[in-house]
């Protein structure tokens, strides 16, 4: 174009000077060795412009003769590299695809056509024919050489480290994370690695510092560095928490900062408050996270923040937990277990009920036999919760690759990944049937047992006579257990007791034994056994 358009002016140039020549004719007289020479001067100016064009295309042929041979040869050359380019292409595809043959073929005709050191594809060409035919150790030896040329080291370190990771040597495949990520941290895949390392390590700073630089070279998003450092920061402060309390709590709340759902975080950070006393400090940390998402560890630290706290101030705590996010089952968990503590059974049972309605899981039917237990002390009903539990699904957990945790880690143990824990039910635990949520909660209520009696509430109701007075009431029978735990109630039958006349008197508050007849020890005598007649002496 710029060509082009020098040509234009030039032409231009040449019309505008002829035609000013024209409109001024005049002669032009040149006296050579007693020639005289007379010539206007339009003519002069064409012979002038006609002497400079053959001058100029007489230079131009000279120049092709001189550098034909040198353009003769680069001809060649170039048609050479454009046959190699051709098949390095080829091969590089084919290697793609898996076609080791043809990728073997066309490796070895572009080391015919193309010089290694002026194309560095080429090792990467053999090297990926020699993986793809399980030519492991000539690969490895083709990316030590890409590794050596500054131009192809990050290729041949990605490729060493790839090979160092099929092989199991996750050493190696740090060092040489760590040796790419030094001269270029903006590498996703040795930085990604680079900061597992370090996180698996515990060098929570290094880790950090990288996730900085990665944040600069814009490797990631602002979202996801802020929770990957909210991450870091946390473990941090969990491992700072025993020895360094002040360190710990300006981790957690920096990580607060970041990530404000995170829930380990807040629990950090509420210790580490109440390490140093400020109780009002901790409880606004975990009332703003109660509020955000319940979770019963929250919870906990919560309700036992301070250790001299009675049951009743811990109630107290829960309640207003409660008032924070009505309605939620970890609040009505929560309040629950307060109660139970506190010995304030009916509070307890109705907010355990109303969180099983809820949600009907583990912990609400392991939290009613824990409340049947303190209180009636009956086992037909604690093993009626306790088979409600076995069919209930699973509670949330600190779940990652299918590991299930007590405590929140930062780092899988299983795959090394950051962040990878949530809290949620282990998938692979879940086992009964999964019915609806209320339904069951309500027929799994309904079909409580009743309290069994003792041997002194069942003499009490007995009908007193004068004559049999002194004999024993046999105490209700021993409850065995059936061999479907969640079997319903069965509806109480009178009891039947005779007098001295022999009639039946039917007891319609005396239920029947739940789970059947008497035990099958031979040491209990079974009292529905015929007895022995009572001689009586009259005096």
């Amino acid at each position: 174009m710029i060509r082009l358009f020098i040509f234009l002016l030039v032409v231009l140039g040449l019309g505008w000077g002829f035609s000013w020549l024209a409109d001024r004719p005049g002669l032009i007289s040149i006296t050579w060795q007693d020639h005289l020479i007379e010539t206007s001067i339009m003519v002069a100016a064409t012979l002038v412009v006609a002497l400079i064009a053959v001058v100029m295309i007489f230079w131009w042929l000279v120049g092709v003769i001189w550098t034909s041979p040198h353009s003769v040869r680069r001809y060649f050359r170039s048609r050479k590299r454009d046959r190699g380019y051709q098949a390095l292409s080829t091969g590089l595809i084919a290697a793609g695809a898996g076609n080791a043959r043809l990728a073997h073929k066309m490796s070895l005709r572009t080391r015919g056509l193309l010089r290694a050191d002026q194309e560095p594809l080429i090792h990467l060409l053999e090297a990926q024919t020699a993986l793809i035919e399980g030519k492991y150790d000539d690969a490895r030896r083709k990316f030590e050489q890409m590794a050596e040329d500054p131009e192809t080291k990050e290729l041949g370190l990605r490729g060493l480290y790839m090979e160092a990771r099929r092989l199991g040597a996750n050493e190696a495949a740090r060092q040489y994370a760590e040796k790419a990520v030094e001269d270029a941290p903006y590498l996703p895949w040795a930085a990604q690695a680079t900061l597992e390392s370090r996180s698996q390590a515990g060098r929570w700073d290094d880790a950090i510092r990288l996730l900085d630089q990665q944040r600069v070279a814009g490797v990631l998003e602002k979202p996801q560095a802020d929770r990957l450092k909210a991450v870091l920061l946390t473990a941090q402060a969990g491992d700072q928490l025993e020895g360094d309390p002040k360190g710990a709590r300006d981790n957690a709340t920096a990580a607060l900062k970041l990530a404000k759902d995170l829930v380990p975080a807040a629990i950090i950070a509420a210790k580490a408050y109440l390490r140093e006393d400020n109780v009002r400090k901790a409880a606004s940390i975990l009332e703003a996270s109660w509020k955000l998402g319940p979770h019963p560890e929250i919870g906990r630290t919560y309700i036992r923040a301070r250790s001299g706290d009675s049951t009743i101030d811990r109630l107290k705590r829960a309640d207003k937990l409660e008032a924070l996010r009505p309605n939620n089952v970890e609040s009505l968990l929560a309040v629950a277990q307060a109660a139970l503590d506190a010995q304030e059974f009916a509070k307890a049972r109705a907010k355990a009920e109303a969180a099983a309605r809820m949600a009907p899981r583990e912990a609400a039917y392991l939290l009613l036999a824990d409340i049947e237990e303190a209180q009636t002390g009956d086992q037909g009903r604690v093993r009626h919760w306790m088979a409600q539990a076995l069919r209930a699904p699973r509670d949330p957990a600190w779940v990652a690759d299918g590991f299930v945790s007590e405590n929140w880690l930062a780092v899988s143990p299983i795959t090394g990944l950051l962040d990878a824990f949530e809290w949620k039910a282990p998938f692979d635990q879940i086992q009964g049937p999964v019915e609806e949520g209320s339904l069951v909660a309500d027929e799994a209520i309904a079909s409580l047992p009743p309290v069994a009696r003792t041997t002194d509430e069942a003499s009490a109701v007995a009908p007193k006579n004068p004559i049999t007075a002194h004999v024993p009431v046999p105490a209700e029978p021993v409850r065995q257990p059936h061999t479907d735990l969640a079997v319903a109630a069965k509806p109480p039958e009178a009891a039947n007791f005779r007098n001295e006349g022999g009639k039946a008197a039917k007891n319609e508050d005396e239920p029947v034994p739940f789970f059947g007849g008497a035990p099958d020890d031979p040491g209990v005598k079974d009292p529905n056994a015929a007895q022995p007649p009572t001689r009586l002496r009259l005096f």
